[in-house]
């Protein structure tokens, strides 16, 4: 299948979510609208993943799969030779019924995809041990803020140098502190318009999705130095 092709199957799969749902829902009124990222944001998310020519992209959390979809039809356009999303979520096979990995197999994108079904805590120290190194990640996982920060210190570990970090849910403060820390001690920076006009907190107007750009080259910061967060 050409490229092209491959992508207006995933663009399919993607507006058949939009349109009529997922095939299977949790028993909880809403569930899809309040778990899934919003479409606008995730053509945003692909976009800064096409920008930046990724060939391989972490992602932590799957559910419905909507922010996947978006993130395998950026590795398609792109074209990379050896494309890879290794997937985290633990419990996609039970709480979620499959559900998000079935939609990317209707878009052809487990040719691409690596579904690992462990906590990030355990997957993503044992990608480490892999040697594996990718160009970006999205996190949407747990939002307890220990769990949040587990995550990213492992992934600045996986991603390299000047590598892309995006929060889902950078509005809750438990996220956004986990990712400050990392911009005072870490030198990550957020990335400028990379979420323009997408979906913000109604009450304190910040932003649903906040990119950060990992340091080139990476450092390690002396502990004396230290800043709060």
């Amino acid at each position: 299948m050409s490229r092209e092709r491959h992508r207006q199957q995933v663009r399919d799969v993607r507006d058949r979510l939009a349109h009529d749902g997922p095939p299977w829902t949790r028993d909880r009124a809403g569930d899809f609208e309040a778990v899934t990222v919003p479409e606008r944001d995730c053509d945003a998310l692909r976009d800064l993943l096409i920008a930046e020519g990724v060939e391989t992209v972490v992602e932590v959390g799957l559910a419905y799969g909507r922010s996947a979809l978006a993130i395998g039809e950026a590795l398609v356009a792109v074209g990379a030779g050896r494309p890879l999303h290794v997937i985290v979520d633990p419990l996609q096979a039970t709480e979620w019924s499959d559900v998000g990995w079935q939609l990317l197999r209707s878009a052809g994108l487990d040719a691409i995809a690596r579904l690992v079904l462990q906590p990030s805590s355990m997957a993503l120290p044992q990608l480490i041990a892999e040697g594996l190194t990718a160009d970006a990640a999205f996190v949407d996982g747990s939002h307890r803020f220990h769990e949040v920060f587990v995550d990213l210190y492992f992934l600045r570990k996986i991603l390299r140098p000047g590598g892309i970090v995006v929060l889902d849910d950078h509005w809750w403060p438990s996220v956004r502190t986990a990712g400050h820390y990392f911009e005072l001690n870490m030198g990550w920076r957020a990335v400028p318009g990379a979420f323009d006009g997408g979906t913000t907190d109604q009450e304190t107007g910040r932003p649903r999705l906040q990119a950060l750009r990992l340091p080139d080259p990476p450092f390690e910061p002396a502990f004396e130095r230290f800043q709060p967060f």
